[in-house]
């Protein structure tokens, strides 16, 4: 029997939902305006996002044979499912807190997920090609690189986000702020998560 091709395939799409899931958050945060239908605009994206992960869950259910370990196709899905709850999460909350202007390193910070999801999306149809490793581990290096740079800004709002807060109602909105920073910078980490996992999997099938 054999393998079922359609699970690169599939990755791939989703890798690519995610890269414009970003770009649309990225759009939110450096340009905010009409908030709410780019909210929702991010929200639809999630919901594809969910769509392609059970499809992938219905796929590997039904197979027989399949292109690497089942325990890491279930890795792989759930964690870029998760990439994109986060990026939906922090979105939705600018929605749910009223932010009337959000801070700058969140523009910033969703700035290095998109340019990681890029990475993810050129990388990702090539999960199968043995002859690639090399490819995906330079790609997998940058995604590392620019989740490090992420950490920088995160730790840049930590440092600051309380500096001239001196009433409640200051402090709410410095929370909230360090939330959707905090749920940033997890879309960060997460695809370095899906970096790893691919090439984990490459390494095994080698």
């Amino acid at each position: 029997m054999p393998k079922n091709p359609q699970f690169s395939a599939k990755f791939a799409e989703a890798a690519r939902n995610a890269h414009v899931t970003a770009q649309a958050l990225v759009d939110l945060l450096e340009n905010y305006t009409d908030v709410e239908v780019k909210v929702q605009r991010v929200r639809d994206l999630e919901h594809e996002g969910d769509r392609i992960t059970r499809e992938i869950t219905n796929m590997l259910a039904e197979s027989f044979i399949v292109p690497f370990d089942r325990e890491d196709i279930i890795a792989l899905n759930n964690e870029l499912d998760d990439l994109v709850d986060d990026m939906e999460d922090a979105a939705r909350k600018l929605s749910l807190y009223g932010v009337e202007k959000p801070l700058p390193q969140m523009a910033r910070l969703a700035r290095v997920v998109e340019q990681q999801c890029a990475l993810l999306a050129q990388g990702m149809p090539l999960i199968e090609s043995k002859d690639r490793i090399r490819d995906l581990a330079a790609l997998a290096q940058q995604i590392r690189q620019l989740e490090d740079e992420g950490d920088l800004i995160s730790d840049e709002v930590q440092r600051q986000l309380y500096d001239g807060v001196h009433d409640v109602p200051g402090m709410i909105r410095a929370m909230r702020g360090g939330e959707i920073v905090d749920l940033i910078e997890d879309a960060s980490d997460q695809a370095q998560r899906v970096a790893k996992t691919v090439e984990s999997i490459l390494l095994k099938n080698a």
